[in-house]
């Protein structure tokens, strides 16, 4: 009986509470603020990871290497770009 009874009183509560909530507005500002806090507290762990993370630091930070200082002396031939040239003149010359 006992479990009966409390169970009665907290569905009661409940439906109370839901019907006053459906009562109750807020302002949109109130609305925006509240989803940019709720946006900002679950990536907290990404921002703090982000500006305190040493690695990005350091890795932004650092200049970009070449491996090789020497130009490549292999040259790459483009057969496409050539018979585009190739067409091209012979129109002009048309």
């Amino acid at each position: 009986m006992k479990v009966w009874l409390a169970c009665f009183l907290v569905l009661f509560a409940l439906a109370e509470l839901f019907d006053w909530l459906q009562k109750f507005n807020l302002p949109l500002p109130i609305y925006i603020l509240g989803g940019a806090f709720l946006a900002v507290a679950s990536n907290y762990d990404k921002i703090i990871d982000y500006y305190f993370d040493d690695q990005s630091i350091e890795a932004s930070l650092e200049q970009p290497q070449l491996d090789s200082l020497t130009p490549s002396t292999h040259s790459i031939s483009l057969p496409i770009a050539s018979a585009v040239e190739n067409a091209q003149t012979s129109q002009t010359d048309d």
